[in-house]
């Protein structure tokens, strides 16, 4: 199904992205992967090319609006078309709010939120050319605030909401916006997530190895986007909290509280 078509991936060299990409790729599609780090992202671009050379390397940082444009017309440049873009992107956080500096929230806004507005301004004219569609990797923190990431819980609700708006704007155009919310999955998320004061955590909190691979979340988002599929929430644990934050809030409260707090390091207790 995906034979000639091209998709963008930001966030590309690593985690969700990376495995994402070569997923639509060994179903035949046309990838421009996009991230920071080029190093990084030219040893995917290599793994990719041992099956489907139409693979395209592009260094881009999604904070920055010229370089989402950049990305979107290097791709027509190349491939003429645009069918699939997936705001992949991101970094967390994991502090108290009332302990954080808040250029810490401004930096995740900046990545999750803008950086998904700015890709997708830019990609939205060929999209509807192609009735194409856009893709946005969220979390259960789209739909619940998730204590100790205030910043990253307010970046993926904005970019819900984002993306609802431009899938009912565009409802008799014949764009699909998918809203994915894979759960917690093995990635470098974790590690990379910023502190209180801006630093890097360095090493995850969590049980790595008892997380979702990216590869499974990358198959299902492919599934998803060639049914065409509003919303994915994979995880057992995000469908239970899109429920109960609808019926029994209060309670959830406190439940999310708690299961954070067995985090190591957690910074409440």
């Amino acid at each position: 199904m995906f034979q000639d078509r091209v998709v963008i991936i930001t966030g590309a060299s690593s985690g969700i992205g990376k495995a994402t990409a070569i997923e639509f790729a060994r179903n035949g599609a046309k990838v421009v992967i996009a991230a920071r780090n080029i190093e990084k992202l030219k040893l995917v671009e290599s793994e990719i090319k041992s099956f489907q050379p139409e693979v395209f390397a592009i260094q881009a940082d999604v904070d920055v609006e010229a370089d989402c444009e950049k990305i979107v017309k290097e791709c027509i440049n190349k491939f003429g078309k645009l069918n699939v873009l997936i705001n992949n992107a991101g970094i967390s956080m994991r502090a108290l709010f009332s302990e954080l500096d808040l250029q810490v929230i401004e930096k995740v806004m900046q990545t999750n939120f803008w950086g998904t507005v700015y890709c997708t301004k830019h990609a939205l004219p060929y999209l509807l050319e192609t009735k194409g569609s856009v893709v946005g990797v969220l979390s259960t923190a789209a739909f619940r605030g998730l204590p100790g990431r205030t910043g990253y819980s307010a970046a993926k609700f904005a970019v819900n909401g984002f993306l609802e708006c431009v899938r009912t704007e565009n409802v008799y155009k014949g764009l699909h916006v998918l809203i994915a919310a894979p759960g917690f999955t093995t990635s470098n998320i974790r590690v990379t997530a910023l502190m209180k004061d801006g630093s890097e955590q360095g090493k995850s909190p969590r049980q790595e190895g008892k997380m979702i691979s990216a590869e499974r979340v990358a198959k299902r988002i492919f599934r998803s986007v060639k049914k065409r599929k509003s919303h994915l929430v994979m995880s057992y644990y995000g469908k239970l909290i899109y429920v109960f934050n609808k019926f029994c809030p209060v309670w959830l409260d406190k439940a999310v509280y708690r299961h954070f707090a067995k985090e190591e390091g957690s910074p409440f207790k």
